[in-house]
C-alpha cells in the first residue's frame, strides 16, 4: 500500500472538471462538421471536373480516382485532428471514442488511397490504350512528385497493416507506436504530388491555396496541442517523480509532483498521457489513470505490469522529469446520476476505481466497490479502499477454480441486490468489462447508467 499522503483540499476544491462533463451534442456537431467537409470536397470535385469526363470508361474511372484521392486527403486531416488533443473535440466526444473514430477512418483512408491508385492506373490505361502495368510505369516516371507519392502510399499501407488486429497482437506498443509515427512522413510525401499533379489544382491558384491552408492548419493544431503546450507545461509545472511505491498484484504507484499541477483540473477517473523523460520511456506516451483523488499539486498513477513499458516503471527514480498531456476522459463522478453507485474493478483498473470511490463518497453517494482478482495477493489498493470506510467486496478466484464467472448476471445481482437502482462504473480487462456491462444491462440498469472507458491508443 502506498504510504505517501499528500495534502488533500476540502471537498469542493479544485473541481474544474474540464473534461468530465456528461456526453454532449458536440459529438453530433463533430460528425456534422466532417460530413460538411466531405460534401464540400464532392462539390469541389464536381465543379472542377470537365463535363465530358464521364463519356468514356477511361475518363469516368479517372474522374472517380480523383474523387477518391480528394476524399482520402480530407479524411487524413480529420484522422490526425481526432487524436491531436484538440480540447473541444475531447470534451465533446471523449478521447476513447475519438481513438475509435481514428481507427475507423484509418481503415477508410488506406482503402481509399489504394482505390485511388487502382482507378487512376486503370482509367489511364483505357485512355492511352496501354496495359495497366505500362500505365503504372508511365505515371510514376512522368508525373511530378510521383516517386515520393509512391513511398508515402507504401507508408500508409504499412501503418494500416500493422494496426490490423491480425498483426497488432505481435507488436509491442512501443514498436507499433514508432511505425505509426511514420504516417506523418507519408502525409508529407504524398502532399507534393497532390498540388503538383492534381487535376483540380494545376492551373487553379485559389484551390492550391485552400488545400495548403487545410494541411497547414492541421499541422498547426497538431504541433500546438501535442508538442508546444505539453512542453510549456513541463517548463511551467516542472513535474517530477517524487516516489515509486510497489503495490500488491505486481502494480506500482508512481507519485508525480510539480508546482501548479492541481491547476490542470484532473478529477478522479481521468487519465493523462504520461511520458517519463528517461531512457527506455522516451519513445512513447502511455495512458495512465489517476488513482488518488484531490491531491493538490500531486498526482498518483497506479500502473499494472502489462507490458515492457509498464513493467519498467518500477525502476524509475525520484527526480525523473515527466511530460504530461491531459487530463482526458469522462469516466468521472460527474456522470453518476443516482445516489447508489457500484464500482467494479479488475487488474490495474483498481487505480481509477479507488480514486472514484473516494470522490463519490465525498459527494455523498452510497458506494459499493466489487474488486475482482485471481487471488488475495492481487488485491492491489484493496487495503486503501477498506480503510476509507467504503463498502468493499473482494471477489477472488480464477473462473476455472470457481467453476463459474462470479460477475455474471445472476451472481453480480446476488452480490449487489440493489444493482438496478445504482449507476455502474467498470474498469479492468476488456473481457471483464464486457461481462459486467452485460450483467448490469440484464439486471435492468439503463444503458445511460453503465459507464466504462477504453484507455488504449493503439
Amino acid at each position: 500500500m502506498s504510504t505517501i499522503t499528500p495534502p488533500r483540499p476540502s471537498p469542493g476544491a479544485g473541481q474544474t472538471d474540464r473534461a468530465a462533463a456528461p456526453a454532449r451534442p458536440g459529438s453530433l456537431a463533430l460528425r456534422a462538421l466532417l460530413a460538411l467537409a466531405l460534401v464540400a470536397v464532392a462539390v469541389f470535385w464536381w465543379t472542377g471536373t470537365p463535363s465530358g469526363a464521364g463519356t468514356t470508361p477511361g475518363g469516368a474511372l479517372t474522374a472517380l480516382g480523383e474523387l477518391t484521392g480528394l476524399v482520402a486527403s480530407v479524411l487524413v486531416c480529420a484522422q490526425v485532428l481526432l487524436t491531436g488533443r484538440v480540447p473541444w473535440f475531447e470534451r465533446a466526444v471523449g478521447l476513447d471514442r475519438l481513438v475509435a473514430w481514428h481507427r475507423t477512418l484509418g481503415t477508410s483512408v488506406v482503402l481509399l488511397v489504394l482505390t485511388h491508385v487502382l482507378l487512376m492506373v486503370l482509367g489511364g490505361a483505357l485512355l492511352s490504350r496501354h496495359t495497366p502495368w505500362d500505365e503504372a510505369v508511365t505515371i510514376v516516371t512522368t508525373q511530378p512528385e510521383m516517386l515520393s507519392a509512391v513511398a508515402g502510399t507504401a507508408l500508409f499501407v504499412l501503418v494500416g497493416a500493422t494496426s490490423a488486429r491480425l498483426l497488432r497482437g505481435y507488436l509491442s506498443y512501443e514498436a507499433w507506436f514508432v511505425v505509426h509515427l511514420s504516417v506523418y512522413l507519408g502525409i508529407y510525401l504524398t502532399f507534393g504530388h497532390q498540388i503538383a499533379a492534381g487535376a483540380h489544382f494545376v492551373g487553379d491558384p485559389a484551390a492550391r491555396l485552400a488545400w495548403v491552408l487545410l494541411y497547414a492548419g492541421t499541422a498547426a493544431a497538431l504541433l500546438t496541442w501535442r508538442v508546444v503546450l505539453p512542453l510549456a507545461d513541463v517548463v511551467r509545472h516542472a513535474p517530477r517523480v517524487t516516489a515509486v511505491v510497489p503495490e500488491a498484484g505486481g502494480m506500482t504507484s508512481v507519485w508525480v509532483s510539480g508546482s501548479g499541477i492541481g491547476d490542470l483540473g484532473a478529477t478522479a477517473g481521468q487519465f493523462f498521457l504520461v511520458r517519463f523523460l528517461v531512457r527506455g520511456h522516451l519513445v512513447s506516451a502511455h495512458p495512465y489513470s489517476v488513482s488518488a483523488a484531490r491531491t493538490g499539486d500531486h498526482l498518483r498513477f497506479t500502473i499494472g505490469a502489462l507490458g515492457d513499458h509498464s513493467r519498467a516503471v518500477a525502476g524509475l527514480r525520484p527526480g525523473t522529469r515527466v511530460l504530461l498531456e491531459g487530463p482526458f476522459g469522462r469516466f468521472t463522478a460527474a456522470r453518476a446520476r443516482r445516489r447508489g453507485v457500484l464500482l467494479v474493478a479488475g487488474g490495474a483498473g483498481v487505480g481509477p476505481v479507488r480514486a472514484l470511490a473516494e470522490e463519490l463518497r465525498l459527494r455523498g453517494h452510497d458506494v459499493v466497490v466489487v474488486h475482482r482478482a485471481r487471488s488475495a495477493a492481487d488485491l492491489g489498493l484493496g487495503g486503501e479502499l477498506a480503510a476509507e470506510g467504503i463498502d468493499y467486496r473482494p471477489v477472488v478466484g480464477r473462473r476455472a477454480e470457481l467453476g463459474h464467472d462470479p460477475l455474471d448476471a445472476g451472481r453480480l445481482r446476488a452480490l449487489v441486490p440493489d444493482l438496478p437502482q445504482r449507476d455502474v462504473f467498470v474498469c479492468g480487462p476488456p473481457g471483464m468489462v464486457a461481462t459486467v456491462v452485460r450483467s448490469a444491462r440484464a439486471a435492468g440498469v439503463p444503458r445511460s447508467a453503465v459507464h466504462h472507458e477504453e484507455l488504449s491508443l493503439s
